[in-house]
Formats: structure tokens, sequence, C-alpha cells
């Protein structure tokens, strides 16, 4: 593999420009090395609001890139707090590691990535929003049936 991907030591301090996938507990003990795919062990619950600093310590990815993302994908959009101070939601977090892999491992450009991601956007109906057109679809099909019938008729 290129570059000593497999044993070569990692760089806490972040410097070598690779993901280091290294997550400081919360109460500041020693790093601890995240499982690729699971929620990194940083002391909160997968559905917990992160900070900018955190998510960039769980992803090895630099905060300025995590903000320049932010304009260039819109999908990313973090809560922002009075002092302009950004939550990333789980969703949000998933999305980073996405965009990470599809830049950094797969070899997408920027615009790639945009273009992908736009194409995903298609919207899943929820059962709430199908819920209260329920009746009106069944006043619709019986209309439809009844036309049928009365077409049969006519033939």
């Amino acid at each position: 593999m290129p570059d000593g991907d497999d044993d070569s030591p990692a760089d806490p301090t972040g410097d070598s420009g690779q993901n280091t996938n290294l997550v400081l507990a919360s109460d500041g003990d020693a790093p601890s090395a995240s499982v690729p795919g699971k929620t990194p062990v940083s002391g909160k619950t997968g559905a917990a609001f992160r900070t900018i600093g955190e998510l960039s310590r769980e992803t090895g990815l630099p905060q300025h890139i995590l903000r320049y993302w932010e304009t260039r994908f819109p999908q990313l959009r973090p809560l922002q707090r009075a002092g302009n101070r950004r939550y990333y939601r789980a969703e949000d977090a998933v999305l980073v590691r996405r965009i990470d892999t599809l830049l950094n491992r797969e070899g997408y450009t920027v615009r790639g990535v945009q273009q992908l991601l736009a194409a995903e956007k298609t919207p899943v109906a929820t059962t709430e929003a199908i819920e209260p057109m329920i009746p009106a679809l069944r006043a619709i099909r019986a209309l439809l049936a009844d036309a049928l019938v009365e077409d049969g008729r006519r033939a």
C-alpha cells in the first residue's frame, strides 16, 4: 500500500495529513482509536450533538475543512448557536464521513460529490406525510371504480 497505510505509526497531532481516526475521551483521557462504521468512543451517545472540535477529532479532519464543506455541500448544515458555535447532529457526522470517503479515498472531486449527493436527494415519503391523504385517495379510488362499472354497462 502506498504512503505507509498499514504499519506506520499514527501521528496524533494530525500533521501527517492523513486521517488518524483518534478520538479523545470527553474527560481528556488518552486517545482511543475509533472503529470504522461505529460510533466513536467520545463519551457521547450516537445521537448527541457534537461541536466542530469533537467532530474534527473523531474524523481526523481539520476544522477549517469542515467549515469549507459547509459552504460546498448544502446538505451539511449543522445547528449554529450564539457566536456561530456549530453543533453537528448524528446525520451531519454520517454525511461528513461519507464526504470524506468519497473525496479522500474514492477519488471524487468536490463537484462530483455535489452531483452524487444531489442525485440522492429524492425525498422519502413518511407515514406521517401519507396518513392525511388516505381518505382522499380512497374517495378517488371509489369514484374511479364506479366510473369503470358504469363504463362497463355502456359497452
